[in-house]
């Protein structure tokens, strides 16, 4: 079997070397399993351990593994939100001689899950339409590189929690192409139905299991993905007209498009004959707008709306530095005396349970509501301990989600309260944790 397996990988880890091959996928020992929740597959899929990281392991023909590995790369140098890939592995045969199936081999991306493990019992209306609002700007930002996906749905998107709402990830690209020239209307609309009929089929699926709350309509959640969509399209795409008095409207479309989180690379600008009128319409378009200015000025890479949130924050502070007009300056002074010394207050046993980016999104929004409740301004150490106690604590970790979907994830647990809660709901308080509080040192705190 050594001498017939082949690795293809742009940069071949050895503990590859150390996976079972020689064992159908199915039937790989335990030891060799790392447990998280998956979407489903129409091709078996197993996580594992790599050097210390978790990749999926996905059983497929060799031509089928190798196209895709070669598209992940390609969006990938693109930008687009995908899934890492790691390695194609051909070649593979059991102790008796006997071919098995070809891998591909992707990274697991942390902190992120699957639309099925966002929840436990009940899918619940807002959950499910921010789901489709991130796949809707996913789906956008494909097709605005030209990529035809040919099978959108919930179970092939990955989803990281991004400020309340969520940032979705490109996960299988078996049937994706890739289109220099960019996409037709025909084919950006064959995905867009693609995508409603699988979305639909998706939450009646759940709908049947009794998962989906009451009075929840399946098509109107599916139908949302078509007005999401067609909405950030135009607003990205279409062709706007107006009056050479009115120049000022080609600021106003670049902000509109900066509020979304996206910077325009290119424009076209065309003067009417008689020079009455002017025309205009964006020609390329660049997602990550706020990720890229938060990026230069604190070195902090996170997801578009943590972006916006955290850089809200920042200029906030330097409004409150009168005279500090330095911006770089200033930045690096937030980062030190803000988001430094909260990130660093979480005990070591709850930083796996979310980025450190939406850690500090969720201590600015529990401070808001603080200061609502006590109708005063609650000092920044005192929010922290208390979400620390009351909401993190109580959160399942969502680095590496450990186990089935069921059973012991829907398990009632009592939380120090004395109320029951479940573990694995969607958005708060997932699980007691008794460990001692950290040490904290709050003077860093400003």
């Amino acid at each position: 079997m050594a001498d017939a397996l082949s690795i293809t990988a742009s940069s071949v880890d050895p503990g590859l070397l150390t996976l079972p091959w020689s064992t159908p996928l199915g039937e790989w020992p335990s030891n060799a399993i790392v447990f998280l929740p998956k979407g489903i597959s129409r091709h078996l899929v197993r996580f594992s351990s790599l050097s210390g990281r978790v990749v999926a392991v996905k059983e497929t023909t060799e031509e089928m593994a190798r196209r895709e590995y070669d598209m992940l790369g390609n969006l990938a140098r693109l930008d687009a939100p995908c899934v890492e890939r790691v390695a194609v592995i051909a070649g593979r045969t059991d102790a008796s001689g006997r071919p098995l199936p070809a891998a591909l081999v992707t990274a697991h991306l942390r902190f992120s899950l699957p639309y099925r493990a966002l929840f436990t019992q009940i899918l619940r209306p807002h959950t499910a339409t921010r789901l489709v609002d991130a796949l809707a700007v996913l789906l956008v930002r494909l097709h605005n590189v030209g990529f035809f996906w040919g099978d959108v749905s919930l179970s092939n998107t990955l989803f990281r929690r991004d400020a309340g709402a969520f940032a979705a990830y490109l996960v299988d690209a078996e049937t994706g192409e890739l289109h220099e020239t960019g996409l037709t209307r025909g084919q950006r609309e064959h995905d867009l139905d693609v995508a409603r009929t699988n979305i639909a089929g998706e939450i009646m699926d759940l709908e049947a299991g009794g998962r989906l709350e009451g009075g929840v309509d399946a098509l109107a959640i599916a139908d949302g993905i078509v007005s999401s969509y067609r909405s950030l399209w135009g607003a990205l795409t279409d062709k706007e007209t107006f009056a050479t008095s009115e120049s000022w409207r080609i600021t106003e479309r670049v902000q509109r498009l900066n509020d979304l989180g996206f910077d325009i690379g290119e424009m076209s600008i065309e003067a009417a004959a008689d020079g009455t009128r002017v025309s205009i319409q964006p020609k390329v378009v660049d997602a990550g707008h706020h990720q890229r200015r938060l990026l230069r000025l604190t070195g902090l890479d996170v997801e578009e709306n943590q972006a916006r949130r955290l850089l809200n924050d920042l200029d906030e502070y330097r409004a409150r530095r009168k005279g500090a007009d330095d911006e770089e300056m200033v930045a690096h002074e937030w980062l030190t005396r803000v988001f430094e010394p909260v990130v660093r207050a979480i005990p070591w046993d709850l930083r796996s349970k979310l980025e450190p980016a939406e850690v500090f999104h969720q201590v600015l929004e529990h401070r808001w509501y603080m200061s609502q409740a006590q109708a005063r301004s609650v000092p920044l150490a005192e929010v922290l301990t208390s979400y620390i106690d009351d909401v993190l604590r109580h959160r399942r970790d969502e680095a590496m989600l450990m186990g089935p979907l069921t059973g012991t994830m829907t398990l009632p647990i009592p939380t120090a309260s004395g109320s029951i809660r479940t573990l694995g709901s969607p958005d708060a308080d997932e699980g007691e944790d008794e460990d001692d509080d950290a040490t904290v040192d709050w003077r860093d705190l400003v």
